[in-house]
């Protein structure tokens, strides 16, 4: 049994040593860096708590395990001793408020823009979901892709996101935390990318039986290719019209499109920031004028590889 015990130990590292590194540790991203040393360091914490609780406990069994006494013993009385009440007590004090400065210190970093970027100009892409897609408009090259996402490198990324369907969350691993979208406000999520490459964005909050493929994919880029692709988008894709828009709107999975132009022109977002509500009254109100539209006629999608 021993033996047996031992290979299957070393069975699951051999395993383990060839998994690829967890998306959220392997940022690419000032954002998503500090996320990562966040959790490496908690873990790092509560791995030492672990392992001192269970060499304590080693330590108890074996120091003050049960003997064979006569029947008349009894125990000394022991008073209690306030240093190792004091010890117990006050070291996860300590550690609750040392966690506590970290994750607000943290937190203000990541809802800002990120560091060696505030001199920098923000993109603004207006990232909004609807049953099981995220329609990405960019308002200043006045373009729109579905189910994909192409930004630049070295430049901050200022995401507006707001819902057409129920809330959702919006989660590029690599890059970043989630931040939720709603109907009636508007979040603002703070990225940048660092390094070139194709990284994994998806919904991150259940929202009924197409959320498992609610996902989409981004591409970082240099500058220089970016401003190629823009020119590109505005010289091949076809508008987007408000009845080609509807029909996006409509549940079910799609794949990647583009079109010059953006919804925001015809349906713009909720009007409530970061806390804002304004409990959909407006959006209810575009919501019915969609629904007297009339029969929308059928547009081929551009597709980008």
């Amino acid at each position: 049994m021993k033996w047996a015990l031992y290979t299957l130990l070393f069975t699951i590292a051999t395993l383990l040593t060839g998994c690829e590194p967890l998306m959220v540790l392997d940022p690419k991203g000032p954002q998503a860096e500090t996320q990562a040393k966040d959790i490496l360091l908690s873990t790092g914490i509560m791995s030492f708590i672990l392992l001192a609780v269970i060499a304590i406990l080693i330590v108890m069994l074996t120091k003050y395990r049960a003997s064979k006494q006569r029947k008349d013993y009894e125990p000394p009385h022991i008073e209690g001793s306030v240093l190792v009440e004091t010890i117990c007590v006050g070291i996860p004090v300590l550690i609750v408020i040392f966690l506590s400065i970290v994750s607000v210190q943290s937190n203000y970093k990541v809802e800002a823009t990120p560091q060696g970027y505030e001199d920098k100009e923000p993109l603004i892409i207006y990232a909004s979901s609807s049953n099981w897609k995220w329609h990405f408009s960019y308002p200043k090259e006045n373009i729109e892709t579905v189910n994909y996402l192409y930004i630049p490198t070295d430049r901050p990324i200022e995401f507006k996101l707001y819902s057409y369907g129920p809330i959702t969350s919006f989660w590029i691993p690599q890059l970043g935390g989630q931040k939720y979208a709603m109907s009636d406000m508007v979040n603002t999520l703070h990225l940048a990318a660092d390094v070139p490459g194709e990284y994994m964005g998806r919904n991150a909050n259940f929202s009924g039986k197409g959320f498992a493929e609610n996902t989409f994919h981004v591409k970082a880029m240099s500058e220089k290719e970016y401003e190629e692709w823009v020119k590109e988008v505005k010289k091949t894709a076809k508008p987007l019209t408000e009845n080609k828009f509807t029909q996006l709107l409509e549940p079910g999975h799609l794949g990647q499109s583009t079109y010059k132009g953006t919804h925001l022109e015809f349906l713009p977002p909720p009007e409530g920031e970061n806390g804002g509500h304004n409990h959909g009254s407006t959006h209810d109100a575009k919501a019915e004028n969609h629904e007297d539209l009339s029969e929308t006629s059928s547009e081929s999608e551009h597709h980008h590889e």
